[in-house]
């Protein structure tokens, strides 16, 4: 891990930039959060509609305070049984959560990322990231650093790393039931 890449990275990030950053299984696309200009040019990069919400990761439960509100205590508990790691889960979204995170749902999906590089991303950011595929809308995920450059163009900053090893996205689960939503 290059503390000179995640040290621009950061300073990217501050400036409502866009970076490339590898996940558990896939490159993805991180952002401010709360940057609506930062997530505008996320959306935009993948084609996205601004409906669908996005995912937001965290290296710790306290930094996913301003988007989320826990249901119950059990799920708070589902959720926090599989974090760190590779689960996500939706959660009630809480009035400070941006409408462009949370998208036309009234809940926001959020991860505590057990992935090394994001997760150091994450504390040196001071905050949570939005976390999505690195692909524009209807093709697959990019696995490997030709295929980000190829879908997402040379000029991308990219946080150089290892994925994860998983074979597939994160499964996604809603916090209230347990519920699974993509596995």
């Amino acid at each position: 891990m290059s503390e000179l890449a995640l040290r621009l990275a950061v300073r990217e990030l501050r400036r409502g930039g866009v970076v490339a950053v590898p996940t558990e299984a896939v490159w993805g696309l991180s952002c401010d959060p709360f940057s609506r200009t930062a997530v505008d040019t996320l959306l935009k990069l993948k084609q996205r509609d601004w409906r669908k919400g996005l995912i937001v990761v965290a290296s710790e439960l306290d930094l996913l305070a301003p988007f989320i509100e826990a249901p119950s205590a059990m799920a708070l508990k589902r959720a926090k049984a599989t974090w760190p790691g590779a689960s996500t889960w939706v959660f009630p979204a809480a009035p400070t959560a941006p409408m462009w995170i949370s998208g036309e749902h009234d809940s926001v999906a959020v991860r505590i990322t057990a992935h090394p590089l994001l997760r150091a991303l994450c504390e040196r950011f001071g905050g949570a990231l939005v976390s999505t595929s690195a692909n524009r809308a209807g093709q697959p995920p990019a696995r490997s650093l030709a295929e980000l450059r190829l879908r997402l163009g040379p000029e991308l900053m990219v946080v150089p790393g290892a994925l994860g090893g998983m074979s597939k996205p994160t499964s996604i689960r809603e916090a209230a039931t347990g519920h699974i939503l993509r596995r």
